[in-house]
């Protein structure tokens, strides 16, 4: 039976999406939630997760296409379909191959006992005569980052690593620094754990150059029964074999694999056993204390009121610290107007095909709302200024932060000379910035500076939200969900694709007149595009 994998439902303000990368191929075997396929939009990449366990039967919509809300993109072949015409294949030679090989098999046992106790003697020698060290170093931090704190080690003491292979993730304020091994060989010792706070060039790991991962201990394994053997190893391959979802999942509560039963196929373990496990194990130890409670006292938790304590990230700790900031130290005021988004529905519409042949990108809204702000901040100077100390600083360059959300949080990238860009330089720079976020790839140049923020919650489905200020920056605009709504236009009803504007500025620099003529300038400008190739 075939199973339709299909575009997720889309964000309202989003008409379609691009196919952006394909992890699997036709005739792969996938599990149940595991990840296939991810789709971009203007600003979010959306992930489609398998039905079921099966095999890719054909890929529809290769990367780089764009679709739409549920469209079928590929299709899975429900059962064993990848492997069953390989073994169809194969049983012929495998029953004509059985009859030598049953002659031989007590000769090459033998041999191969000792080939194997030779190899493992020659390994263990190799391993201890490459001795040489190398100092796993934090990276050089930026000039304004002062200590950062290790996130993740992707590794652990006694692993193999490859050259260039990423060992540790390293967070700052706003970036997540990768350190990858300079040879290959065995991690031999983990000097700082995961939580640690680390200044620039300190030793938190060490490399055996040349190593391998096999030790006496992993000999003395390999002497074992055959039936411990494979039970390890069959628990190994499940581990493996989880979802990226269930993977995400077990983190989250600090389990691994081997912690959980499977029930899926081939004792997989799905997002079900790990919720199941994580309940009864939070009503186990809501039992065990009320048991040790006197019985006069009655029990004050059920078993599905759980709770964990996780600690903040540099990240969301600065934006914490700067939001506050914002708000205790500007005379932060909000104003609001609305715009009529049909006018460029219909222009994407008219020219999105040509656009996208011509320049290799989608036209987006993005790349309108960054136009007209930039159009408005010339002619409003104000807005496009900052206050440092007594003083007030006008700038002459047109650099907008674009807010990204990314999986570690709401990070403000900045597209520089934005002026100086067409709509289709800035729909590629926009791309560029978001899939960097996504990734952690982005550097703290990319983050620094900016005059002017663009934040778009309407991808989320917000109709109407007050943008906080994004210091030093003096103002910040918000684009929301676009809704059909009934609109009075000359003494007639009719339904237009509406969309909230909120402007959020400092009133200690920008009057009231500035700022409503700029958020004014930007609803003409969006509501007639024309205006920005007249510059009118």
């Amino acid at each position: 039976m075939a199973i339709e994998i299909k575009v997720p439902e889309l964000p309202e303000s989003v008409a379609d999406g691009t196919i952006a990368t394909w992890h699997v191929k036709e005739g792969d075997k996938v599990s149940r939630d595991q990840n296939l396929v991810d789709i971009e939009t203007d600003k979010v990449v959306l992930e489609v997760v398998a039905e079921a366990d099966g095999v890719i039967g054909k890929i529809s919509a290769e990367e780089g296409a764009t679709v739409k809300t549920q469209e079928v993109i590929g299709s899975i072949e429900e059962g064993d379909a990848a492997e069953s015409s390989d073994s169809d294949d194969k049983k012929e030679s495998k029953k004509e191959e059985k009859s030598d090989a049953a002659d031989e098999s007590a000769d090459e046992d033998t041999t191969e006992e000792a080939d194997n106790d030779s190899e493992e003697e020659s390994e263990d020698d190799s391993s201890e005569a490459s001795g040489e060290e190398i100092e796993v170093k934090v990276p050089e931090l930026p000039e304004s980052v002062s200590e950062a704190t290790i996130a993740a080690w992707h590794v652990k003491a006694g692993d193999s690593v490859s050259r260039d292979q990423n060992l540790v993730d390293i967070e700052t304020d706003k970036v997540v620094l990768e350190v990858v091994a300079e040879a290959d060989g065995v991690l031999g010792e983990i000097i700082h754990d995961e939580g640690a706070n680390v200044g620039a060039h300190d030793v938190i790991g060490k490399i055996v150059k040349g190593g391998a991962a096999k030790s006496k201990d992993n000999a003395k394994g390999k002497s074992e029964s055959k039936s411990e053997s494979k039970d390890e190893s069959g628990s190994d391959k499940d581990a493996d074999a989880v979802s990226p979802s269930v993977r995400r999942l077990l983190a989250e509560n600090d389990l691994s694999a081997s912690d959980v039963k499977g029930t899926g196929k081939d004792g997989r373990i799905t997002k079900e056993d790990v919720e199941k496990h994580v309940k009864s194990a939070g009503e186990k130890k809501s039992e065990s204390k009320t048991e040790s409670k006197s019985e006069s006292k009655p029990a004050a938790v059920s078993g599905d009121r759980t709770q964990k304590r996780v600690a903040m990230t540099r990240l969301r700790k600065t934006i914490a610290k700067r939001l506050l900031e914002a708000k205790n130290s500007t005379a932060m005021l909000t104003t609001f107007n609305e715009v009529n988004m049909k006018p460029i529905m219909d222009l994407r519409k008219t020219y999105q095909k040509e656009f996208e042949e011509r320049h290799g990108i989608r036209l987006g809204f993005m790349s309108f709302y960054v136009k007209a702000v930039v159009e408005a901040l010339k002619r409003f100077p104000e807005v496009n200024a900052s206050i440092d100390g007594d003083e007030i600083v006008y700038h002459n360059y047109f650099d907008v932060s674009i807010a990204v959300s990314t999986p570690r949080g709401l990070v403000t990238p900045v597209l520089r000379d934005c002026d100086k860009l067409s709509l289709a330089e800035i729909e590629a720079g926009i791309k560029e910035l978001a899939l960097k976020g996504r990734d952690g790839k982005l550097t703290m140049d990319e983050m620094q500076g900016g005059n002017f923020t663009i934040t778009n919650g309407g991808v989320f489905g917000s109709l109407l939200s007050t943008p906080i200020l994004n210091p030093p920056q003096s103002a910040i605009l918000g684009m929301h969900k676009i809704q059909d709504r009934p609109m009075a236009i000359d003494g007639k009803v009719e339904i237009l694709p509406m969309m909230y504007l909120a402007m959020s500025y400092d009133h200690r620099i920008i009057d009231g007149k500035e700022s409503v003529g700029f958020l004014v300038t930007v609803k003409n400008l969006l509501e007639d595009p024309q205006r920005l190739l007249l510059d009118i």
